[in-house]
């Protein structure tokens, strides 16, 4: 997997790739070309053999405060309907890339996590903030509809509806604890311990079956337009080609040889 980048930061070491924005004097703007970027990266993740799980971090005490307002906003209102949509269209590509790339993705936030910024930690599978973290869809705040990049399709499957709704019409920030209350954040840490309470969550996950855990990233994303006998059968083939795989025996053999299994991904 690339981790020459030219628009955001990335490194691969141990089959975990870090990824994170790289102009923390702005607090992590997107642009065009961050946006691009990631999304095409995140695309190529699902061929990628060398890595297993994927951090989005944060950089200089902040995660994201979305699309850049000289680099993007200002540029959107000198653009065409066909133009608009060709933006909004990509921003939203990067989401389903995110959502499709097979590889487990844990947002470790800290600071101002807002527009843009906010959609990446929610399309992300794990999240980890700090009590620092202010996170806000503030998409109606510049004049916009909160259903931004997926936000009223996923919003709400995470934290409910009524909830959603209020930081989609106000635009209003949710503090730390109201997103771990509310079950955004999986749990917050300090600042200090950020970046490794988030390494620890990737190499627990990557030390798994990691077959098993692309299987187990699609079907979250499948599941969501089925019906529960849709959703059933599903999983059942989803389950039986896991069960065709080495470290599904691996397992077997562990638990038989009162062993820890040590799971190679296939």
């Amino acid at each position: 997997m690339r981790s020459d980048v030219t628009h955001f930061q990335c490194e691969i070491k141990d089959r975990i790739a870090t990824v994170r924005l790289d102009r923390p004097d702005r607090k992590n703007p997107l642009t065009f070309d961050s946006y691009a970027e990631l999304r095409d990266w995140f695309r190529d993740l699902v061929y990628s053999d060398d890595v297993d799980v994927v951090i989005f971090g944060s950089n200089g005490g902040n995660f994201s405060s979305g699309g850049d307002v000289h680099d993007i906003i200002g540029p959107l209102t000198k653009m065409n309907m066909k133009e608009l949509l060709q933006f909004t269209r990509m921003t939203g590509d990067l989401v389903k890339a995110i959502v499709n790339c097979g590889k487990p993705v844990i947002a470790a936030v800290d600071g101002v996590c807002v527009g843009a910024g906010a959609i990446i930690a929610m399309a992300s599978d794990l999240r980890l903030a700090t009590a620092e973290a202010k996170t806000a869809f503030l998409f109606t705040r510049v004049g916009l509809a909160g259903c931004d990049m997926g936000a009223c399709a996923i919003l709400p499957r995470i934290i409910g509806q009524t909830r959603a709704a209020e930081l989609l019409y106000t635009g209003r920030a949710m503090s730390a604890d109201e997103g771990e209350r509310w079950g955004f954040y999986n749990r917050l840490v300090t600042g200090e311990t950020l970046e490794d309470e988030a390494l620890k969550l990737a190499q627990k996950i990557q030390a798994g079956p990691n077959f098993a855990h692309m299987m187990t990233k699609t079907m979250l994303a499948q599941e969501w337009a089925m019906s529960i006998e849709q959703a059933i059968e599903a999983e059942a083939q989803a389950q039986a080609i896991c069960m065709q795989t080495g470290d599904f025996e691996r397992a077997y053999n562990a638990f038989v040889a009162k062993e820890r299994p040590v799971f190679e991904g296939d």
